[in-house]
C-alpha cells in the first residue's frame, strides 16, 4: 500500500492541535511538580546557605543570576532535544500532544535525577585548568557567563528557524572558544587553552552518534519487516485514528525511554557548570562533598597513605620542589611531564590527608579553606587522570592504588547536590512544554516525504534510546537531536520513501556552523567579560 505524501508542512499538526484535547490532567500533574519543586529547591538552598556568613549580600545575588542564567540553557535545552522524543509518538497519533509532551517531561525529570554525573564532569574536563581553579575569581566567573550566554544565543537562533541543532555540540564550541581566547589572551604564560585530547573524544561521540542513529535505525526497519508481519505497521495513520493498542504500547515505551536518556544524558551539560556556579559563589556550602564524614575520611587517610608509597616509586631522589601546586597546575595544563612532577603530586597528597584528618570530616573545614582544599584535590584528580598517557609506566599494582584513590577524591568534590537535579529536570520540562512545536514539525514533517510510520517511529526511537544509554554508561555527551533525527533519516531511507533533501541541507549545516560559532560568540564573550572584571 502507498504512503501517502505529506501535507504542506506544520499543516498535519495544526489540526491535530485543534482537535486534541488541552492535557488538563498532565498540566496540572506537572504544575503540582513545578511548585513542589521549585519549594524543595528552595528549602534545600537555604538549609545550605543558612550556615554562611558572606558578610556582603553580592554573592548571593551573583548565585542567583548565575543560576537563572543556567537553568535558561536548560529550558532552551528542552525546546531542542527532548522536542524530538515527542515526534514520533505525536506523528503516529499514539498520544496526544500535550499528554506526549507531559509524559516526555516527567520521563526525564526521572532521568536527570538518576543521573550519575559522569557527563557533567566530563565536559567540566574540557575547561581550562586554570579558569576552573580560578572560578570564583572574576576570570572564571567570565568564563561560566561566556559559555553559557553563548550556548543560549545559538540554541535560541537554531530553534527559531526549527532546526534540530544539538545543544551538546553548541556547548562544545561554547567551550572551545573560551579556551582558545584564553590561551590568546594569554600567550606564551602558561595557562591552559584547550585540552583537544578530550575535546577529541568527546567529538568523537558526537560525530559517529548520527551515523550510528543512521545505520542502525535503517536496519532496525529492515529486522521489523522480517519479523513483524502486520501490515498496519508499515502504513501510515489514518487520519487522527490512533494505531492498535500493541503499537501505541511500544509507541509510548520508547517515547518514555528516549526521554529517560535525554535526561540521564543531556541533562548533566549544565549540571557540571552549575557546580563551578556554586562553588565559585558560595565555596563554603559547595566546594567539598559534606556528606563525608569521619569513618570516610579515615579510609581516605588509609589510602593516601598508600598512594605516598606508590608515588614515592617513581621519585627522583635529586629532585626537590618550592610549591607542589603551581608545579602540578603546570603538568594538567601544558602535559608536559618533569622529574618534578611526582614529587610534588607526593607532597601534595600528603597535604590533603593532613588536612582531611586534622579536621575529621569535609563539613568541619575551615570556610576560608574550603576552597582551597577543593583545588588541590582537583589538581591532583586531573594529573593522576593524566599520569597513564604522559607521565612514567606505572607498574599495574601501584596503577590499582592510584585508580583507588582518584575515586575518593573524586567523590569529595565531583558531586552533585539533589536539589541542582531537581531544577535542572524542572527546567528541561518546561522548555519542551513552551518551546516544542517548532521542533517536533521538522522531525514529524519535514525530514521524509512520506508520513512516518508505527514501524519507522519505533526503529527510530529504539536507536536513540540505546544509543543514548550506551553513551550515558560510558559517560560520554551525545546529541538526542542528531541521533533521532538521523534514525528517522535512516527508516526513510530504508523504506525508499525519500528525504526531503532542503531540510536534510538545512540540519547539515547547522551541524556544520554550531561548533564555529558557538566558539566564536564564546569566544568573544569571555573577551568582553574578562576586560570588565580585571
Amino acid at each position: 500500500m502507498a504512503t501517502p505524501t505529506l501535507s504542506p508542512p506544520g499543516s498535519l499538526l495544526d489540526q491535530k492541535m485543534k482537535k486534541s484535547s488541552p492535557g488538563k490532567i498532565g498540566m496540572i500533574a506537572f504544575a503540582v511538580m513545578l511548585v513542589g519543586g521549585v519549594g524543595y529547591i528552595a528549602s534545600r538552598i537555604y538549609s545550605d546557605l543558612l550556615p554562611v556568613h558572606e558578610g556582603s549580600i553580592f554573592p548571593y545575588l551573583l548565585l542567583g543570576v548565575a543560576l537563572l542564567i543556567a537553568l535558561g540553557f536548560e529550558f532552551v535545552n528542552g525546546f531542542h532535544d527532548t522536542a524530538n522524543a515527542v515526534a514520533t509518538v505525536i506523528y503516529t497519533h499514539a498520544l496526544e500532544p500535550h499528554v506526549a509532551v507531559v509524559l516526555s517531561g516527567i520521563c526525564n525529570f526521572i532521568g536527570v535525577l538518576t543521573s550519575s554525573g559522569a557527563v557533567a564532569f566530563a565536559i567540566i574536563s574540557l575547561l581550562p585548568v586554570e579558569l576552573i581553579l580560578k572560578v570564583s575569581k572574576g576570570s572564571g566567573f567570565a568564563m561560566v557567563f561566556a559559555l553559557l550566554i553563548a550556548a543560549i544565543l545559538w540554541n535560541l537562533a537554531t530553534w527559531w528557524r526549527g532546526l534540530p541543532a544539538s545543544s551538546s555540540h553548541t556547548m562544545i564550541g561554547s567551550i572551545i572558544g573560551v579556551g582558545v581566547a584564553n590561551q590568546l589572551m594569554h600567550g606564551s604564560s602558561g595557562t591552559s587553552g584547550v585540552d583537544w585530547g578530550q575535546v577529541t573524544k568527546v567529538f568523537q561521540a558526537l560525530l559517529i552518534s548520527p551515523v550510528i542513529g543512521f545505520g542502525c535505525a535503517a536496519l532496525l526497519f529492515g529486522l521489523f519487516k522480517l519479523v513483524m508481519k502486520d501490515p498496519r505497521l508499515y502504513e501510515a495513520p489514518k487520519g487522527n485514528e490512533p494505531p492498535p493498542l500493541y503499537i501505541r504500547v511500544m509507541l509510548w515505551a520508547t517515547c518514555s525511554g528516549v526521554s529517560f536518556f535525554h535526561g540521564s544524558n543531556d541533562g548533566q551539560k549544565g549540571m557540571g557548570l552549575i557546580m563551578l556556579i556554586l562553588v565559585g559563589t558560595v565555596p563554603t556550602a559547595y566546594a567539598l562533598n559534606h556528606t563525608v564524614g569521619y569513618n570516610q575520611v579515615e579510609t581516605f587517610a588509609a589510602v593516601s597513605q598508600q598512594v605516598i608509597g606508590a608515588v614515592g616509586n617513581y621519585v627522583d631522589p635529586n629532585t626537590t620542589v618550592g610549591d607542589s601546586g603551581p608545579e602540578l597546575e603546570a603538568f594538567v595544563s601544558t602535559h608536559q611531564f618533569t622529574p618534578h612532577t611526582m614529587l610534588a603530586l607526593q607532597e601534595m597528597v600528603g597535604d590533603i590527608r593532613n588536612e582531611a584528618t586534622q579536621y575529621k570530616s569535609l563539613g568541619a573545614v575551615p570556610s576560608n579553606m574550603q576552597a582551597n582544599v577543593r583545588n588541590q584535590m582537583y589538581l591532583t584528580s586531573e594529573t593522576l587522570r593524566l599520569l597513564p598517557k604522559y607521565g612514567p609506566k606505572v607498574s599495574e599494582g601501584d596503577q590499582k592504588v592510584l585508580t583507588n584513590y582518584k575515586g575518593l577524591l573524586d567523590h569529595s568534590t565531583k558531586f552533585i547536590p539533589t536539589w541542582v537535579k531537581v531544577a535542572v529536570a524542572l527546567a528541561l520540562g518546561l522548555g519542551t512544554m513552551i518551546g516544542w512545536k517548532r521542533i517536533v514539525v521538522t522531525v514529524g514533517e519535514k525530514i521524509g516525504k512520506t508520513h512516518l510510520t508505527y514501524a519507522q517511529g519505533l526503529s527510530a526511537e529504539i536507536t536513540a534510546m540505546f544509543t543514548i544509554g550506551l553513551a550515558d554508561g560510558y559517560g560520554l555527551p551525545v546529541s538526542t537531536t542528531h541521533v533521532l533525527s538521523s534514525g528517522i533519516a535512516g527508516t526513510m531511507a530504508a523504506n525508499k520513501s525519500g528525504l526531503q533533501m532542503s531540510t536534510i541541507r538545512d540540519i547539515a549545516l547547522a551541524w556544520i556552523f554550531t561548533l564555529p560559532v558557538a566558539a566564536l560568540l564564546s569566544g568573544c564573550l569571555f573577551w568582553l567579560f574578562s576586560s570588565m572584571v580585571k
